[in-house]
């Protein structure tokens, strides 16, 4: 099943309607990946968001950036330096590690250039499909499905897709999603997660989708 062109503009135009009236609050995808198409900048933000909230993800990526915003001076830094000034993002400890080894290997590697290939990317300590997917989306504009829990979550909802993960997902959207909805699909279906359907007791009577929408695994709503 291809989902239809026209489908998916009727539900941009929705989404970002009701987003323009009831979104407030939570940062958008692309402050999460501190308001930048820099690809080192987008990639380590992006590694700091997993596992943390949205507001903690770009109060750490601020601290970190203001300290030190390049491999070359990441790597200048004690690991012990970057776990304080990442302490607001959950699992610092290990992010730390992964960061100063990312730096390093881009130095090495790459003449402090973040790869522009999924192979690559997916080779550096930490970088998984969502992160690597966003790295593509933002810092190189290309074309990439990015899915994190929000774009799993409501894909699944709306009935575009049945699956268990957000990897098994992609492969599922890369089928059915025309490609030049790919990049966007991020920023709308995190954006509207964040505000509108929410992970638990969604939005519904915002929404709409509504009526047409068949609330896949949704036990109560609002």
């Amino acid at each position: 099943m291809r989902l239809a062109e026209e489908y998916l503009d009727a539900i941009y135009e929705e989404f970002e309607e009701t987003l323009e009236k009831e979104g407030k609050g939570l940062p958008a995808v692309s402050e999460i990946a501190y308001d930048t198409t820099d690809p080192f900048l987008v990639l380590i933000s992006t590694i700091l968001s997993l596992r943390t909230r949205d507001d903690m993800t770009l109060l750490a990526s601020k601290t970190l950036f203001e300290r030190a915003d390049t491999p070359e001076k990441i790597d200048a830094l004690e690991t012990e330096e970057i776990e304080r000034l990442i302490s607001k993002s959950g699992f610092y400890k290990r992010k730390a590690i992964q960061i100063k080894k990312i730096s390093r290997i881009l130095i090495d590697k790459y003449q402090s250039r973040v790869p522009s290939t999924m192979e690559d990317l997916m080779a550096l300590p930490g970088v998984g499909l969502k992160t690597a997917s966003l790295v593509l989306n933002l810092g190189f504009n290309i074309d990439a499905i990015c899915v994190d829990c929000h774009v799993h979550q409501i894909s699944n909802r709306l009935g575009w897709v049945k699956t268990k993960s957000p990897e098994e997902t992609e492969k599922e959207l890369r089928k059915i999603l025309p490609k030049r909805f790919w990049i966007s699909l991020n920023e709308l279906l995190v954006r509207y997660g964040q505000h509108i359907c929410v992970p638990i007791s969604p939005w519904c009577s915002k929404c709409k989708e509504e009526i047409r929408c068949p609330k896949v695994g949704v036990k109560k709503t609002r």
